[in-house]
């Protein structure tokens, strides 16, 4: 029988030591280094072939049926998975505490219950009069949902490993899951690792799709190891703040579909309610006139979407100004800062900068970079952005304004929602983007201060296509 040791296991990044460390070096980590029990021994190896059979290979230009999909009725949930769930997949969603995880996945299982779909929810952390309870207040109670509370691995196998195995299993979440045969407690990296291996491999065997809630750290990653996320076919992150209804669900890995989509939804007193148009919900509340706000038209998946980004520049009262961001990469604020001071004379060193994404989105895409640039180029000079208009440019560290991705797609959504003119960078080709819109290309950074500065009195010109 296999003796047991001890090793100290980092629970952020698995990394094993031998003798427990106060921070880790592989990540940097505090207080992550965790005692587990591991066998000394290690399985023997492969005596003999007998046992053994040739694998089959196939061409690449074989034809071949495209995995079929279960669209769950949800139209914003189902582009994120790529046109609905694949049976046989394993799909792990993470988020904040309280952003909806648990609503959005009830919601989910019971418009597939309502196509037809046998559908189960096991929950490790919440009793079943607390779920009924959600149910009742999303006014889900009807809905044929197969409820359990397990936490044990091998009872979820033994219940699920039959030819009447439901068709969508959520499992609620694995972080509270455990394996009888590992010494170490629930939510380590061993237990994590070993439990999903577990269950993705029967979801696979049996056919049914499995949809894992996952903790995340206070970073914002998937908490256990790295190689939880190359198991499943899928990770999506549900995004949001809780000061806003907003909330957005993002794909980012998909074997079935493509990374980079999201889909918006609102919190609301029933639950979370589909957002058909996310622009127009995000601009909702946006003043007119208002110095220091831009609006950018960006693309994230396939969608494009408009934000309003807002910029406050104030006297710094301090030594060492603040930088304070929400929404966007601090480290992109930074470049652009220094390009303003470098290449257009305008210094910001001694005072405040605050930039926000209003609506609660995460922009990642460096196409905000005139955006941000135009917002505080109007919060310096106090001189509104005009109304009617949206930015949207990569800048350089020379000042210039690079092309970004599909520019007619962002001007048609931009006029489709009353915008008319767009500073953008030059074109190679003019689409037809309407006749309404005007174009003012900008080849570098100090030609849009030139048009927002206060000695620029005269109207913006537009380029005539």
């Amino acid at each position: 029988m296999a003796k047991n040791q001890a090793a100290y296991v980092c629970q952020s990044c698995g990394a094993s030591y031998g003798r427990w460390a106060g921070r880790c070096e592989a990540c940097g980590e505090w207080n992550s280094i965790v005692e587990e029990l591991r066998p000394t021994t290690t399985p023997g190896g492969l005596k003999g072939r007998s046992a053994s059979r040739r694998i089959a290979f196939s061409g690449l230009a074989e034809a071949g049926d495209e995995p079929p999909r279960r669209a769950s009725g949800l139209a914003e949930f189902d582009r994120v998975t790529g046109g609905g769930l694949v049976p046989g997949s394993a799909v792990l969603i993470g988020g904040d505490p309280g952003v909806g995880k648990s609503t959005l996945l009830l919601q989910v299982l019971a418009s597939l219950t309502g196509q037809g779909a046998r559908a189960a929810y096991i929950s490790g952390e919440e009793a079943v009069a607390q779920i009924r309870l959600r149910a009742r207040r999303l006014g889900l109670s009807d809905a044929p949902v197969a409820l359990a509370v397990a936490t044990s691995v091998r009872d979820i196998l033994a219940t699920l490993d039959t030819p009447d195995a439901p068709d969508v299993v959520v499992i609620d979440s694995i972080q509270t899951m455990y394996l009888d045969n590992l010494d170490s407690a629930p939510g380590t990296v061993a237990q994590v690792r070993g439990s999903a291996q577990e269950l993705v491999r029967l979801a696979k065997a049996r056919g049914f799709t499995l949809l894992l809630v996952g903790h995340v750290t206070k970073e914002g990653m998937i908490a256990g190891p790295k190689v939880l996320e190359h198991m499943v076919d899928a990770v999506l992150a549900f995004e949001g703040e809780r000061g806003h209804q907003f909330r957005v669900l993002r794909a980012n890995k998909n074997r079935f579909g493509p990374t980079d989509e999201i889909g918006v939804f609102e919190m609301t007193d029933g639950g979370l309610s589909e957002v058909a148009n996310p622009s127009a919900l995000f601009l909702s509340h946006r003043q007119a006139d208002t110095a220091g706000a831009a609006v950018f038209a960006g693309i994230e998946g396939t969608r494009p979407v408009l934000v309003e980004v807002q910029a406050l520049v104030s006297p710094s009262p301090f030594g060492t100004p603040r930088r304070s961001v929400v929404g966007w990469d601090s480290a992109r604020l930074a470049m652009v800062l220094a390009v303003l001071e470098a290449r257009c004379g305008l210094s910001l060193a001694g005072r405040d900068v605050y930039l926000n994404v209003a609506g609660g989105l995460r922009v990642s895409e460096p196409g905000a970079d005139l955006a941000v640039a135009a917002a505080l180029i109007s919060a310096s000079s106090d001189r509104p952005v005009p109304d009617d208009s949206v930015v949207f440019g990569e800048i350089g560290l020379g000042g210039e304004i690079r092309a970004v991705s599909q520019t007619n797609l962002r001007l048609k959504e931009a006029e489709k929602l009353g915008f008319r003119r767009a500073f953008l960078p030059p074109m190679k080709r003019r689409g037809a983007p309407g006749p309404s819109i005007g174009l003012t290309e900008v080849t570098h950074l100090q030609d849009l201060l030139r048009q927002l500065s206060p000695t620029q009195d005269g109207p913006v010109r537009a380029v005539p296509h």
